[in-house]
């Protein structure tokens, strides 16, 4: 007995000797707060960074320390902890580390990190390390791998799916988009001879009937480590597949900020018609840069049939597409037909089978008055030299024809939704550098409180007069295309050098990713090379936590309906790796703009410091300005003044509670247990904390949402 009593009194006075804490602090007993803020060590690789990137976009708060820094901060007792109002406070719920251990030998610093995640029962993630006995593995050379992991299929284990990667269906693949180019390196191993360790994910060594570990659980000294052995970027799809998993693992379940996988696609020129790409001539008659050709336009439209596709398509992917209409369109085609138009009229008797957005009466370009007289156009002047604006009646005219059209219709319309022709009066560069100042008068002569932009080329959610703007993502199938062929040709004009029979568009422009080294066959092109990188850009969207839509035009769902190729990539691509209970969420456009605004004003109030998250016990309490939307994600069964909190999505809840500057307190469920002490029995408070108000040379305090790829 007496020497048990002193081994305990030892590892105690050790305990506070790393934390370099007088002894009469290990007496204090409350329960410790919790700060919910990771702290990330990074020494400039991509793991590190990728981790970072997550959690901005989340929402979560995060501190960063770049370790290459020589006036960074020591990470010390100091700096991980210290005490409020009496009690012991640890000012990060999570570590983030490069590697198992990124310090010297003997190092003080990792030993206080050490003290400190054993004291507060604190995880660390070892953003990329290599496999060793050290982190719970034994070396690669024992009967593993280290290597090119490129196409690999990587598997979540049976524990993964019971913790932290339950979101999954199980396959993992890594991407092999290039096979001339090395795109992730792993260590494969099997865990090391009587180590407390359990396999999340896995893959099959090669040559080999045995599987190696690729992230996994180690449990030692009082300790618990995430330990990942491959290398990756915040944009590759293994980790992009794998990055809720970790935050999940870090946090517990319990931390500020939220992400969701999101998918919508506008459809542009509904009723109306597009004007074909013409393979002789390289470009498209009908449009202000062909005007010279002589050639009479070709339109591509919709027929009933297509309707009938597209709610089948719908019905079997459980998505609504967002139909973007042109009245004008359906008004010329009876005119012009002795009144008929099957197509608008399937359209209408099915209407509630879409959502619709107005796109204005007749498609009109609403910004300056173009010249075309040269190619490409210009912004006609006055006589002044000043530039000759579309007037406001105009664009009143093209906005309320085209809605009132549409309510006699019957169409389910948000009012307060609009995407202009071409998105015009929005600035259009080179051609006019600002918006058309009447465009904002007209928005709000309608009532507009969301306008639709283009995100190639006006990314950052804006205000236009009343409006706000929802940036979408231009999917590259070309509007002026209905047929796969017609496609690929004018995907080669455009991507190709001149020498082989392009534009040279590539040539001007050195640092376009997407140029060809050879024209695409016409006949495959389309579906060996196009869909393929179409869905994967689509689909690394989804999957960063990104609301943005994407849109398409009514063409992509006539004739040879190319759109669908691309759409199935995504979303059956998505079934394949996701469990039921992370569905894609498909929402229409004021409720993709809600979630862009409040997101901006969270992250606002993240970088001015006006919100403060800590968890002490069962309780997460949360200190937010009055007004603010604040977002978390917690177990399920959370309360909220005795209310459940938020909706379910990938196992646990997550949502927006409106802040009245009042602390708002969650209580968690019974099964949430509280973050375990280590080998101390109890935390320890730390002495002199630093200034709370201090961000010390070489430390980020980051908050900001990911920037778009």
């Amino acid at each position: 007995m007496k020497r048990t009593l002193c081994t305990a009194a030892l590892t105690a006075g050790a305990l506070v000797a790393a934390l370099g804490l007088p002894a009469a602090a290990a007496q204090a007993d409350p329960a410790p707060r919790v700060d919910l803020r990771v702290l990330v060590a990074s020494d400039g690789g991509p793991a590190t960074e990728a981790i970072a990137a997550e959690l901005a976009a989340a929402g979560t708060p995060y501190t960063e320390i770049d370790l290459t820094r020589p006036d960074r901060p020591v990470i010390d007792a100091g700096l991980l902890a210290d005490t409020v109002d009496g009690r012991p406070r640890a000012r990060f719920q999570a570590v983030v580390l490069p590697n198992d251990n990124p310090f010297p030998a003997g190092s003080a610093e990792m030993a206080a990190l050490a003290a400190y995640e054993r004291t507060y029962g604190i995880p660390q993630v070892d953003a990329y390390t290599y496999a060793r006995p050290e982190a719970g593995l034994q070396y690669p050379t024992a009967g593993g791998y280290s290597g090119s992991v490129d196409g690999v299929r990587a598997e979540v284990t049976a524990a993964g799916k019971a913790g932290p990667f339950g979101y999954l269906d199980g396959p993992v693949p890594f991407e092999d988009n290039d096979p001339a180019v090395g795109e992730s390196y792993a260590y494969l191993s099997r865990p090391a001879a009587g180590a407390d360790f359990t396999p999340y994910v896995e893959a099959a060594v090669p040559g080999l009937s045995t599987r190696g570990t690729l992230v996994g659980e180690y449990r030692h000294d009082g300790r618990r480590e995430l330990v990942v052995t491959f290398v990756y970027n915040r944009y590759q799809q293994q980790f992009r597949l794998l990055a809720r998993g970790i935050v999940e693992w870090m946090t517990g379940g319990v931390h500020l900020g939220a992400s969701r996988n999101y998918f919508a696609v506008d459809v542009d020129d509904v009723f109306a018609a597009d004007d074909r790409w013409n393979t002789a001539l390289n470009c498209t008659p009908g449009d202000v840069d062909c005007t010279d050709s002589g050639a009479a336009p070709d339109p591509i439209r919709m027929t009933a049939a297509d309707v009938d596709h597209a709610e089948s398509w719908q019905a079997a992917h459980d998505f609504t597409f967002s139909f973007a209409y042109n009245a004008a369109g359906t008004v010329e085609q009876r005119e012009d037909n002795n009144g008929a138009d099957a197509l608008a009229d399937k359209l209408i008797a099915d209407r509630d089978t879409f959502h619709w957005i107005n796109h204005t009466y007749t498609h009109a370009f609403l910004g300056c008055v173009q010249d075309t007289a040269v190619v490409p156009w210009r912004c006609a002047t006055n006589a002044d030299g000043s530039t000759r604006w579309v007037s406001r009646n105009e664009i009143d005219d093209e906005i309320a024809t085209n809605r009132v059209w549409g309510q006699r219709a019957g169409l389910p319309l948000d009012e307060g939704e609009l995407v202009t022709g071409e998105h015009s009066g929005m600035r259009v560069l080179p051609q006019q550098s600002e918006d058309n100042p009447n465009l904002a008068l007209a928005l709000d002569d309608n009532d507009i409180t969301w306008l639709a932009s283009d995100n190639s080329r006006d990314p950052a959610q804006r205000r236009v007069g009343p409006a706000t703007t929802v940036p979408r993502y231009p999917m590259n199938v070309f509007y002026n295309a209905g047929r796969a062929a017609e496609q690929v040709d004018e995907y080669n004009w455009i991507y190709t050098s001149r020498a082989q029979g392009g534009s040279g568009i590539c040539e001007d422009n050195p640092a376009t990713t997407t140029c060809l080294p050879a024209p695409l066959d016409t006949a495959t092109g389309y579906a060996g090379h196009i869909v393929p990188l179409e869905t994967r850009i689509a689909l690394g969207h989804v999957l960063a936590n990104d609301p943005k839509p994407h849109f398409i035009h009514q063409s992509n769902l006539a004739e040879d309906r190319i759109a669908y190729p691309v759409l199935n990539g995504v979303l059956d691509g998505y079934q394949a790796l996701f469990a039921e209970n992370t569905p894609v969420v498909n929402l229409r456009m004021r409720d993709i703009g809600a979630e862009l605004q409040r997101r901006a004003a969270w992250q606002a109030a993240l970088g001015d410091g006006g919100v403060t998250a800590y968890r002490i016990g069962d309780t997460v309490t949360v200190e937010a300005p009055s007004g603010l939307a604040v977002t978390a994600t917690l177990p399920t069964g959370t309360t909220l003044a005795g209310t459940a909190f938020g909706e379910a999505y990938a196992g646990a809840v997550s949502g927006w509670t409106p802040s009245t500057g009042a602390p708002i307190g969650l209580v968690l469920p019974a099964s949430a247990a509280a973050p375990a002490a280590g080998s101390a029995g109890r935390p320890v408070p730390a002495t002199d904390p630093a200034p709370a108000t201090r961000v010390p040379a070489g430390v980020t305090e980051r908050v900001a949402y990911a920037a778009e790829r």
